[in-house]
């Protein structure tokens, strides 16, 4: 047996290094600007989208109840990485207790999971717009998107909790360097002088039998979607409804293809794909979409840029 596994340590006694971009520490302070950037314009597009929707009573359907949580998520994703990481390009603040790094990779995973589900709830909810049209008022109720919230947070929590015991069962040697500018769950469990064979198998369980449903139910509604369109006999109508669902697919290809991308270069890439491309994509994947979405929302949505230019005209007209 390996003598470091009499040497182990507790798992409470350790401090990581978060070096952030392996390969391209010198350019830090400049990859820091356009990260910080869209980090600003990431929280600012989603409060502002957040509270258009809470003020604007004619806001308060399905769709922008759904859009409201996928701002909220956005924010709370970008606000769990984007400070630390611009702490280590900026101030060289590259240390983080082991509760520290648990924690962040918690909510990390914890967002990104109910984020998926959110995103799953929007496309019923276009699903059913589209294809049940006379049934969707009384289909989607608000007591109904409540309770689609509540399972989304109840499903990520259970899905998530067990990262935290798997990563706190393992022995540590000593080992406390993590490649990344943040904690995920498979970037703590390399650094164990253990078998991470559970690890492995239960997140990657986890991406396919919670995100990856998901995505195949996503596909689904979409597929009986364009069902649906296509045997619209006028092409304007036609138009309108596809119009409807376009900001949604954007933000759904956004949010999966780097996550995705990610998720298998960092379990099965190590020798194909080069360290710092992973690592940049993941560093991205976390302010992208959230800069994004609110953008494209508002860009695709007719009804959000009616409520902008009435809200900046009676703040000009009141000044």
């Amino acid at each position: 047996m390996d003598s470091s596994l009499h040497n182990h340590t507790s798992p409470q006694d350790v401090w990581y290094v978060l070096i952030g971009i392996p390969g391209l520490e010198d350019l830090h302070t400049w990859i820091s600007i356009p990260i910080c950037s869209m980090y600003i314009v990431a929280v600012v597009g989603n409060i502002f989208l957040i509270f258009l929707i809470v003020t604007e009573r004619s806001l308060h359907e399905p769709m922008y109840l759904f859009l409201s949580m996928l701002a909220l998520a956005d924010i709370l994703l970008s606000t769990a990485t984007a400070p630390k990481m611009l702490a280590i390009f900026w101030f060289h603040s590259t240390d983080i207790s082991f509760g520290s790094c648990v924690a962040q990779m918690f909510f990390i995973h914890f967002i990104f999971v109910a984020e998926s589900a959110i995103l799953l709830a929007m496309a019923f909810d276009r699903y059913v717009a589209i294809c049940y049209p006379l049934r969707y008022t009384t289909v989607l109720t608000s007591s109904v998107i409540g309770k689609i919230g509540i399972a989304a947070l109840v499903r990520s929590f259970f899905i998530c909790c067990p990262f935290i015991f798997l990563v706190y069962r393992l022995l540590y040697c000593g080992k406390n360097i993590i490649p990344h500018s943040y904690c995920e769950h498979m970037g703590i469990a390399r650094l164990a002088c253990d078998n991470i064979n559970v690890n492995i198998i239960y997140g990657l369980t986890v991406a396919l039998l919670s995100t990856g449903m998901d995505i195949v139910f996503i596909i689904m509604s979409y597929t009986k979607i364009l069902h649906t369109v296509f045997q619209i006999p006028s092409w304007a109508a036609r138009l309108k409804a596809l119009n409807t669902c376009g900001s949604h697919i954007c933000v759904i290809l956004l949010f999966y293809t780097p996550a995705f991308f990610s998720f298998f270069a960092h379990r099965f890439g190590g020798i194909t794909i080069p360290r710092h491309i992973h690592i940049l994509v993941a560093n991205l994947y976390v302010v992208v979409p959230p800069m994004l979405n609110p953008i494209i929302y508002g860009v695709k949505t007719k009804q959000i840029q009616d409520r902008v230019v009435l809200l900046f005209s009676s703040m000009n007209t009141c000044c």
